[in-house]
């Protein structure tokens, strides 16, 4: 009984080094981010249609030029939305947008929103790990004036912010 005691504790130590390994392996490892079109949440969203596209270009240009994380390319997330045959309704659920971001193999999530009311813009970021749903961070600018250049500074400021 001594002996397999002893083994049985030299098990455990082994299984647990071996984690304590693996978990440093993957933290050195860059994750990988996807990040959505930001949504247009404006009472009269009407006002720039191709805002959030811009804004999540931005994103990840800004990402990609911090260059910590290899980012998912729109192109790819575009390709499985597409051979998954989703609709926007569908996609408006974070479920299934994490779903997809696992499909492309990211572990992280840019999510985001902007609202425009007068000559205001708020920018709201989440950074959402994509097994658990949980916001890992989140970053919010407002920036006063219609002026697109202070909102695409805003939007990288943000963006830097989030993933610090």
């Amino acid at each position: 009984m001594v002996i397999s005691r002893k083994a049985s504790i030299l098990v455990a130590v082994v299984l647990v080094l071996a984690g304590c390994a693996k978990a440093t392996l993957q933290s050195e490892q860059p994750s990988t981010l996807a990040v959505w079109d930001v949504e247009n949440l404006s009472p009269d969203p009407a006002g720039q249609p191709d805002l959030g596209e811009i804004l999540s270009v931005k994103i990840i240009e800004t990402i990609k030029s911090v260059g910590t994380h290899p980012v998912v390319e729109r192109e790819r997330l575009i390709l499985v939305l597409e051979e998954l045959n989703l609709g926007s309704s569908e996609l408006a659920d974070d479920a299934t947008r994490l779903n997809v971001g696992a499909l492309v193999g990211a572990r992280f999530m840019v999510f985001g929103a902007y609202q425009q009311i007068g000559d205001l813009m708020r920018l709201d970021l989440r950074l959402v790990r994509v097994e658990t749903g949980k916001i890992v961070s989140a970053s919010q600018r407002t920036v006063t004036g219609s002026n697109l250049s202070a909102w695409i500074e805003a939007t990288e400021a943000a963006t830097r912010e989030l993933i610090d």
